[in-house]
């Protein structure tokens, strides 16, 4: 009798296993540390600051992310129960322009509010470790948007994705990891164009995605005055942040991105304290703009962007959209020490040659008068400001050549100028340069410099290994499980073409 119990527990426990492994990725009981590079520790330095700062190891934590300034933020909340910030990291590599991602393809990284559970992380990453960051959501759904295997991911290139490097993930993951072993069953992931400041406010107030902006905004707001994690609902498509039943209410409320929003409330204390500074904030707006902060340009088809501490460390490097991403910032910051390896496989930022360097001068505001800035009054400002006569703007050398009367000829020289040059790779082709050098016009004497600037910063992007074959597109399960992760010197679009 005792032998058949035995026999029975037994198969039970064989049963119950087996339900697990057909579980596979798509279950939380998914294993967060199946590999040695998915088991590191804490670093002991930032075990330390985690103590200092007041927070337990295996507390929750909270994600931000910021395009243009490039930087990755990692909050962890502390033993009072507010979120606090516990460390900053430069993102080394992230996809196409500000903005949300709207179609399968289009190489947008997300923008947005997201949540992270433990079966969205995966230890058998081929790009070291990551985690997906779980576009679309349902507001994206409500808007037709489609994508697919968006990460926050090593390697430091990106096709859609965020891009840190191996060290940096391996840091990022070890402290979600110990989150989901502390009880937290999800971590809030939110994504920004750039920091929702008063003067990048000002600055982008002409460009279309600012609707959506002001929308994710209000999320920003609540968790800057409050500290907590905010509340994210979403109903006749938009976000809706921090809801509560109202007074009287037997049910909480029932959201659907696509419906029509049921009744709701947002808490005094954190509506009044949102209303506040947004009231100061957008005074602050209308005043940067009646003093002529410069609209910044649209990028129509730019290769994303990078931190300027990755940047410094590469061949041409460019921040893309990063802030002072200028060559004087970079060769200060060459000597700086990067955190983590850069691979070989990376390429700079490739700038928009169809836009100016600098930004666009500021659109006129006399007309408008009120303390509340208004984004569609504003007209859009022109990529390319035109002179009276609609030519282009002149330069120091193309007055002087104009006044000893080789105006037509100077004209040419200035608007060959004012292309902008693009960023080449480490190993750009020679002859491209040499074509760029015949070129130059007869009067280049009037202004060597600038010519000979140009024919150096012609060449074209070129890889500098053929491409290895990549292995055949795995489904979208299949691929979150992954292989173990071949370190080839590949380019990124062969090895990452599924990752969109």
């Amino acid at each position: 009798m005792n032998h058949r119990t035995l026999v029975r527990a037994l198969l039970a426990s064989a049963a119950l296993a087996a339900s697990v492994l057909l579980a596979g990725c798509n279950s939380d009981d998914i294993s967060l540390a199946s590999n040695a590079k998915a088991n590191q520790p804490v670093p002991p330095k930032l075990v330390a600051a985690i103590g200092e700062k007041n927070m337990d190891l295996q507390s929750p934590i909270l994600v931000r992310l910021f395009k243009q300034e490039a930087e990755l933020e990692v909050w962890k909340q502390d033993r009072s129960g507010k979120f606090a910030l516990l460390k900053t990291y430069p993102i080394c590599r992230w996809s196409g322009d500000l903005g949300p991602k709207i179609r399968e393809g289009d190489r947008q990284a997300p923008e947005g509010f997201y949540t992270i559970s433990p079966g969205q992380m995966n230890p058998q990453s081929a790009y070291y470790l990551s985690f997906n960051t779980g576009y679309p959501n349902a507001f994206d759904k409500a808007l037709g948007r489609t994508g697919s295997q968006l990460m926050v991911h090593g390697d430091c290139s990106s096709r859609g994705c965020y891009a840190m490097t191996d060290e940096q993930i391996a840091e990022i993951y070890s402290l979600g990891r110990e989150s989901f072993f502390g009880g937290q069953k999800a971590f809030q992931l939110q994504a920004y164009p750039f920091r929702m400041t008063p003067v990048n406010m000002a600055k982008h107030r002409n460009n279309p995605n600012m609707p959506f902006w002001k929308m994710i905004k209000e999320g920003y707001d609540h968790f800057e005055v409050t500290k907590q994690e905010p509340k994210v609902d979403f109903c006749e498509k938009k976000y809706v942040f921090d809801a509560t039943k109202p007074p009287g209410a037997t049910r909480d409320p029932v959201f659907d991105a696509s419906a029509k929003c049921p009744a709701y409330v947002i808490p005094d204390e954190i509506a009044s304290a949102v209303r506040e500074k947004q009231q100061t904030e957008m005074a602050e707006v209308a005043k940067l703009i009646s003093k002529g902060t410069p609209v910044a340009r649209m990028n129509t088809g730019i290769d994303g962007g990078m931190n300027k501490i990755f940047a410094s460390k590469l061949p041409e490097g460019s921040t893309g959209l990063s802030e002072g991403g200028d060559s004087q910032s970079l060769q200060s910051l060459s000597l700086a020490r990067a955190p983590g390896t850069i691979p070989s496989t990376v390429n700079p930022p490739k700038p928009n040659l169809a836009q100016p360097e600098e930004p666009v001068v500021a659109v006129s505001t006399t007309s408008s008068t009120s303390s509340t800035p208004s984004i569609s009054s504003t007209k859009v400002a022109s990529a390319t400001p035109a002179t009276k006569s609609g030519e282009q703007s002149d330069g120091f050398f193309s007055s002087i050549a104009r006044k000893v009367g080789i105006g037509a000829t100077a004209d040419a020289n200035a608007a060959a100028t004012s292309v902008p040059p693009s960023a080449p790779a480490a190993a750009a082709k020679p002859k491209a340069e040499t074509k760029a050098a015949e070129t130059k016009p007869s009067v280049v004497r009037v202004a060597p410099k600038p010519e000979t600037k140009l024919a150096a910063a012609k060449p074209a992007l070129k890889p500098t290994v053929t491409d290895a074959p990549a292995t055949s597109p795995a489904a979208k399960d299949a691929q979150l499980a992954g292989s173990q992760p071949i370190v080839q010197p590949n380019s990124f679009d062969s090895r990452f073409g599924a990752m969109k």
